[in-house]
């Protein structure tokens, strides 16, 4: 597996994954000024997102995986993994396959538990956009609010939008299988251990994704585990607060 990526500066090497229908180039301003503190950034594209390869199974030991063949090909020794929401769910699943192949965990607004499916109207929204007749991303802005209200997410969804080769409208992620396989990314990780690397685990205060009923659970699984709460922000904590995301990660690290 050859994942996509991005690099950025120079010292301990720091993985980042994205969330659901994200990419490496969500974190490409965070990536420098994380950088500035001493660290080589490696931002990566999950399989079925970005440029990374699409292949017609989508889980999280095969995420997890994909992820240890980066590490060897880049051979990285003991990195520190992050993971926003569905990249989140890679690092622990990777923490629960590859013990003491990394040095700490950082997991942003995700907990180790099953998720409720919740995303059916994004994708039937991103579904209900005719690539074939599609004249610009107005239109499909207009057609994917029906379906999302929020600008700022829709923005968010449209970044996977892009004209190939042929000057045609397509997409980045692979939508056929995420939608195939959204009540896989829902799921909880599997064989799971205690885990006793260093891991922070970052929630926004207005999110609803990492409850205080999962904490205990949490604690179990990550007994040398740490919880900071983003004021301000809910599930993007690192897009909403990008300064006090730099600092709890740095204050984490250091």
């Amino acid at each position: 597996m050859q994942l996509f990526f991005r690099q950025i500066g120079a010292g301990r090497p720091i993985i980042i994954l994205h969330g659901l229908f994200g990419s490496a180039d969500n974190w490409l301003t965070i990536s420098k000024v994380i950088a500035e503190h001493g660290f080589s950034v490696y931002s990566v594209d999950q399989r079925n997102h970005g440029r990374s390869p699409q292949l017609p199974t989508h889980s999280y030991p095969e995420l997890a995986d994909d992820l240890h063949d980066f590490i060897q090909q880049q051979q990285l020794e003991k990195p520190i993994l992050i993971g926003h929401s569905m990249g989140g769910k890679t690092v622990m699943q990777y923490a629960m396959q590859y013990p003491d192949t990394f040095s700490h965990l950082v997991v942003v607004d995700i907990a180790p538990r099953l998720y409720k499916v919740h995303h059916g109207d994004i994708l039937a929204g991103l579904k209900a956009i005719p690539l074939d007749t599609l004249q610009n991303r107005n239109e499909a802005d207009q057609i994917l609010s029906q379906y999302e209200p929020s600008p700022s997410v829709r923005q968010f969804l449209l970044k996977n939008l892009y004209r190939n080769e042929e000057g045609n409208f397509a997409w980045r992620i692979n939508l056929p299988v995420l939608d195939e396989n959204i009540e896989i990314i829902s799921q909880d990780i599997t064989n799971q251990r205690v885990v006793e690397e260093p891991t922070l685990f970052m929630r926004g205060e207005k999110s609803g994704y990492v409850r205080d009923k999962d904490l205990p659970k949490i604690k179990e699984l990550f007994p040398n585990s740490i919880v900071d709460t983003i004021e301000g922000a809910s599930h993007w904590v690192q897009a909403e607060q990008p300064e006090a995301f730099v600092k709890s990660l740095v204050s984490f690290l250091q």
